[in-house]
């Protein structure tokens, strides 16, 4: 069954690139499966107040405050040299991959990034934050939070870090049960990665309520 799920959520990822991602969320009930399967992650701690030039790193249940009523939320996963990215549906419910870019100068990368922000109705941004297994700060969560504070800063969008912690390993496990080549794989994993982030942080919404 987990073979089915992952080999549906991939077709979606292969035809991400020729359709609107508006059009990525028929498939959406698949993907919410799939990443339901995966362990649940907490939302990461931000220190309140921090405010960068243009808008704040705030936390989730600030970032969920602002919201508008329907409105969808990006979900990027920032890694050495590329970043995933996901989207939610308008209600934020379901996230699904959608792009997986090339990690060059920022300015290029922030620039798609508010263009999938005015296409597509978003109204907050996920990044998540690889804080080491017993909840410390190392190298890769300080790069993360730079990150994010860079795009709060030059988007005028709220963004909000989620603790995803063995995100891209549990993705990466379960693309190898699907037999896919590492080729593949490393085509796949940061946009799948991301939207496991954003899944998690859309469930804890929920059940915030």
């Amino acid at each position: 069954a987990m073979r089915s799920t992952v080999a549906l959520s991939i077709a979606m990822c292969q035809g991400a690139q020729a359709v609107k991602h508006s059009k990525i969320f028929f498939a959406g009930a698949i993907t919410f499966k799939f990443f339901k399967a995966l362990a649940p992650r907490k939302a990461a701690k931000v220190t309140p107040g921090r405010v960068n030039r243009n808008m704040t790193l705030m936390s989730l249940d600030a970032l969920a405050d602002a919201l508008p009523a329907t409105s969808r939320l990006i979900g990027l996963d920032p890694g050495s040299k590329t970043v995933g990215m996901a989207l939610s549906d308008l209600s934020r419910i379901v996230a699904s991959p959608a792009e997986q870019l090339k990690r060059g100068k920022f300015a290029d990368l922030a620039a798609r990034i508010e263009m999938l922000i005015k296409a597509e109705q978003v109204g907050g941004i996920i990044v998540g934050l690889p804080l080491n297994m017993d909840g410390s700060t190392g190298p890769s969560a300080q790069s993360a939070r730079q990150f994010a504070e860079n795009v709060a800063e030059r988007l005028n969008v709220p963004v909000a870090l989620w603790d995803e912690r063995l995100s891209t390993a549990a993705v990466e496990r379960t693309l190898i049960e699907a037999d896919l080549s590492r080729r593949r794989r490393a085509k796949l994993v940061d946009k799948l990665a991301a939207a496991y982030i954003l899944q998690g942080a859309l469930d804890y919404l929920a059940r915030r309520g």
